[in-house]
């Protein structure tokens, strides 16, 4: 929203700021400084913003949310109401700020109507090992964990993704805290609708995963990988040229031949979706007559 006309003509004048108290209105701005009250300072351009702490996150109050969730938050944009006006030692002006007021409208009206299935847009804010946190709307964060990323696995999910990111989800649940919890994979296409993007004799460009004993996983796409013979020259990690010797459907299976590898620091790809719509209530990744079956239900 900080490019938002609207939100830009709010912010151009004090009048405009009084405007949206008056009105309610749901405003945006960037956060200049956390203090060590770990209040927010917010740049509202015709005047000081401030988000008190406990009206900084959802669950700061109750002490269920750690303060590195308004830590976080210097140097990005937050949403937030304007409650009412103050002035600081200086004798200024201040504008006094809600962001739970807007999370708590989202989570009322929107995240709470989610249902196992749907597709939604969010936000990768930031990533740990374990997998993505994603504002799935007003700075109120849902769990991707990274076995759900994608089918090819991935050592980190910035294998994947980029902070800030858009990306679409799956809603799976949720936690035992109430939080959402996302999967992605499903969105990222069946078996046979990527191995159908190759054809036995190319040779295209892959990222080795797993070096094992018995042979090499390649990824060709986030949900398609082959296998190779085994090779001492690869790591994990490594960029690789690779010859697709075969693609077997019925197994599941696609047998390459690593024609080179080399470590490289390419950007991660653009993700492709194959899902359009904006609910999917079960998922068959395997192909049919597989007798693997691998698959998703909501």
């Amino acid at each position: 929203m900080l490019s938002n006309p609207e939100n830009l003509r709010y912010l151009s004048s004090q009048a405009g700021i009084r405007e949206a108290y008056a009105s309610g209105a749901i405003l945006e701005g960037r956060v200049l400084l956390c203090d060590n009250g770990h209040n927010l300072h917010v740049d509202l351009g015709a005047m000081q913003g401030l988000i008190p702490r406990v009206e900084g996150a959802l669950g700061i109050a109750e002490g269920e949310v750690r303060d590195i969730a308004l830590i976080s938050r210097v140097n990005k944009p937050v949403m937030f109401r304007v409650t009412g006006f103050d002035t600081n030692e200086a004798g200024e002006v201040i504008a006094l700020l809600s962001r739970v007021s807007v999370q708590r409208e989202c989570v009322e009206s929107y995240i709470n109507q989610l249902q196992p299935g749907d597709v939604i847009d969010a936000r990768v804010s930031h990533m740990e090992n374990f997998g993505v946190f994603a504002d799935v709307g007003a700075g109120v964060s849902a769990l991707l964990p990274i076995d759900a990323i994608s089918v090819s696995r991935i050592p980190h999910p910035n294998a994947r993704f980029t902070a800030g990111q858009m990306i679409r989800a799956v809603v799976k649940g949720r936690d035992d805290q109430g939080r959402l919890l996302l999967s992605h994979k499903e969105l990222l296409g069946t078996w046979q609708e990527n191995a159908d993007l190759f054809s036995p004799g190319e040779t295209v460009p892959g990222i080795v995963r797993s070096v094992e004993k018995y042979g090499v996983f390649v990824e060709l796409t986030p949900n398609l990988a082959g296998l190779a013979e085994f090779s001492e020259d690869v790591a994990d990690g490594y960029h690789a040229s690779v010859y697709i010797k075969s693609i077997l459907p019925e197994r599941m299976k696609i047998k390459l031949i690593i024609v080179d590898s080399f470590p490289a620091d390419y950007p991660v790809k653009a993700l492709n979706y194959f899902v359009q719509s904006d609910h999917i209530d079960h998922w068959v990744y395997s192909p049919p007559g597989c007798e693997r079956v691998t698959e998703s239900i909501f």
